[in-house]
C-alpha cells in the first residue's frame, strides 16, 4: 500500500486535496483520503474513517444514514481543517452483491445484523489497517475521531504512534426509513449516540 497520486479537491464544503492509496497505479478503486488544504499534524486532526456505502452515498438510501454521515464529515471537515479517510469496504466489508442480498432479507423482516449473519459472514468484517497507514502517511498521530463505532476507537487506540485524544459523535438522526437499522447498531452493534 502506497500514495500512488493526489490532487486538488475542490468541493462545495471548501478547499480539498484527495490522495488515492493502493499497492500499485493500476487499481482501480482506491481508498481515499480527502484532506483539507489547512490541516495542521502538529495539532490533534479531527479525522473520519468513512467505509464506503454506495447505496446510501451515492444513491441517498434512506435505509441506513451513511450518506448524511459523509455529507456531515465533509462539513465538519472543512470546518476543522481535517480528514476524511474513505475506504473502500462495503457493507461492513460483505461487498454490494452480498449487501444487496442482506437488504431483501432486511425487507423479509431481518435487521441488519442477523441479515450478514444469516449470509454466513460476521456482523462486522471492516479492517482499519489502511487507513491507520494513511493516518502516519498524512504525519497525524493525534486524532478527534468522529465516529459512533467503538471498533473504529479501539482499532487506532491500539496503535502505539496514534492517539485518539477524543471521540466526535456523529448523529445525523433518525427518521422511518433508518430508525431499525440505526437501534440495531445502538442495541446489537455497541454504536454510541
Amino acid at each position: 500500500m502506497k500514495r500512488q497520486v493526489e490532487a486538488k479537491l475542490p468541493i462545495p464544503e471548501g478547499p480539498f486535496n484527495i490522495l488515492a492509496y493502493a499497492k500499485d497505479e493500476q487499481e482501480l478503486m482506491p481508498d481515499l483520503a480527502i484532506v483539507h488544504e489547512e490541516m495542521d499534524p502538529s495539532k490533534p486532526v479531527l479525522v473520519r474513517i468513512h467505509s464506503e456505502c454506495m447505496t446510501g452515498d451515492v444513491f441517498g438510501s434512506l435505509r441506513c444514514d451513511c450518506g448524511p454521515q459523509l455529507d456531515e464529515s465533509l462539513r465538519l471537515a472543512a470546518k476543522e481543517k481535517g480528514v476524511v479517510i474513505y475506504l473502500r469496504q462495503e457493507g461492513r466489508g460483505i461487498g454490494l452483491l452480498n449487501k444487496l442480498k442482506a437488504y431483501n432479507l432486511q425487507t423479509a423482516g431481518m435487521d441488519t445484523l442477523d441479515a450478514n449473519l444469516h449470509l454466513g459472514f460476521e456482523g462486522d468484517q471492516r479492517q482499519y489497517e489502511t487507513a491507520i497507514y494513511i493516518l502516519r502517511d498524512l504525519g497525524i498521530h493525534s486524532i478527534r475521531l468522529l465516529t459512533n463505532n467503538p471498533l473504529k476507537v479501539k482499532a487506532l487506540e491500539g496503535e502505539k504512534d496514534l492517539i485518539v485524544v477524543e471521540r466526535v459523535p456523529l448523529f445525523t438522526g433518525y427518521h422511518d426509513g433508518n430508525r431499525n437499522y440505526l437501534e440495531t447498531k445502538k442495541n446489537k452493534m455497541g454504536h454510541l449516540y
